[in-house]
């Protein structure tokens, strides 16, 4: 039997979940936060070292953030 891949939380989650606002990471990290919250949507495209620093605001290990379109965690959830 496979092994399930463990669950993994996506970045606007992780976000609230640290009590952050986008404007506070935007400030934090040097973006606006309508970045923040595009790669809340889609982060197909970001920079993996922006992806790190998000990662360790939030407080959670790289491997447990989806990186990806939020329609594909959605559908991956369904499933």
């Amino acid at each position: 039997m496979a092994e399930k891949t463990p669950p993994k939380i996506k970045l606007k989650a992780a976000r609230t979940n640290a009590d952050f606002s986008a404007k506070e990471v935007a400030e934090i990290v040097g973006k606006n936060y309508q970045t923040i919250l595009s790669y809340e949507k889609d982060s197909t495209e970001i920079p993996m070292s922006l992806a790190r620093k998000l990662a360790e605001i939030y407080d959670y290990p790289i491997d447990f953030i989806f990186l990806g379109k939020t329609t594909e965690y959605n559908r991956f959830k369904a499933s």
